[in-house]
């Protein structure tokens, strides 16, 4: 995982932006006092008018229900397969053909949502609170806590992403293991976490550093406020712009990342139905049955740019320099 810029992600708020108690109610036309609009009221305005936003979001959704309800998109059976019906190219019938062992490629499709929306999404919600709480407590504390935490967090960061995911799966989802469906998909999240947080930890502490000498952040602790509520109530709410703008362009990295490690064979594997797998097994078929390898493959690659796309979408939308 690439690590971002800083400069491209962080930024300080404007003073308007802040937090509601930051900034005084703004008298409107008639006379009534409206209330100010936080950073992210902000945002969802600006969301509201790009189109790049809806189309991906659009997508998003799509592909959620489909994880989580493949039966309304389809009746077929994933693992049902009938070796008379091996690679029988797309009809009526199966409107993606059948693969090699005759099952229906359009119903594994579907079903392959599930494993890769459900990886990346945990993926993410646990690189995001791992590498989140750390940068806090980094960024925030300072002096030799931050020293150290930084130090071992350059530690995980010298470890190649995908030759410490292949270290990390081989020894515990190796060849001769009788993992589960859920073992199998745990140990994916847990090596894709393990690698990843880093990249959150020094985006969350440069978010901290920018902002916790602003002005409101000074006064509360002068009027006494307790660590705890000065950090829930006054910093993360003016540093998770940030966090929001990666974790999502984080969920389409890691959707490709699941699909790489089990196109590799190391990552999920049978009797786990995802889109890697189905690309794995479609490589040696490319010349004769393409649409084995074509429909895994665009499926794949449209739920990854509909995510990084609504992250760029967010992120132009949080970004006051990009207004």
């Amino acid at each position: 995982m690439s690590d971002p810029s800083a400069a491209s992600i962080v930024s300080t708020p404007r003073a308007e932006q802040l937090t509601e108690a930051s900034s005084p109610a703004t008298a409107g036309p008639a006379g009534k006092k409206e209330k100010p609009r936080s950073l992210l009221g902000d945002a969802w305005i600006d969301l509201r008018r790009k189109p790049l936003f809806w189309i991906s979001a659009t997508f998003i959704v799509l592909f959620v229900v489909m994880s989580a309800f493949p039966s309304l998109f389809t009746s077929g059976d994933p693992t049902d397969g009938v070796l008379a019906r091996s690679r029988v190219e797309p009809s009526s019938d199966a409107w993606f053909g059948y693969d090699v062992q005759g099952r229906d490629v359009y119903a594994r499709v579907i079903y392959g949502a599930n494993a890769s929306i459900v990886v990346s999404l945990l993926s993410t919600i646990g690189t995001l609170l791992i590498g989140g709480t750390i940068g806090v407590i980094a960024g925030y504390k300072g002096g030799w806590i931050d020293g150290l935490l930084s130090r071992i967090t350059d530690i995980f960061f010298g470890l190649p992403f995908v030759l410490g995911a292949i270290v990390i799966l081989t020894t515990f989802n190796g060849a001769g293991s009788n993992n589960s469906e859920w073992e199998i998909k745990f140990l994916v999240i847990g090596s894709l976490v393990l690698l990843s947080w880093p990249v959150v930890m020094r985006l969350m502490r440069s978010s901290v550093l920018a902002t916790k000498e602003a002005d409101y952040i000074v006064a509360a602790r002068a009027m006494g406020a307790s660590t705890g509520r000065i950090i829930f109530k006054h910093l993360l709410p003016n540093c998770l712009a940030p966090l929001l703008v990666y974790g999502t362009i984080m969920i389409g990295s890691f959707i490709g990342a699941e699909a790489t490690l089990s196109f590799l064979g190391i990552g999920l594997q049978s009797p786990v139905v995802s889109w890697g797998i189905m690309i794995n097994e479609a490589q040696n078929y490319l010349r004769v049955s393409p649409f084995l390898l074509f429909f895994p493959s665009a499926f794949l690659v449209t739920a990854v740019l509909s995510f990084v796309m609504l992250g760029e979408a967010v992120r132009e939308a949080l970004d006051p320099k990009l207004r």
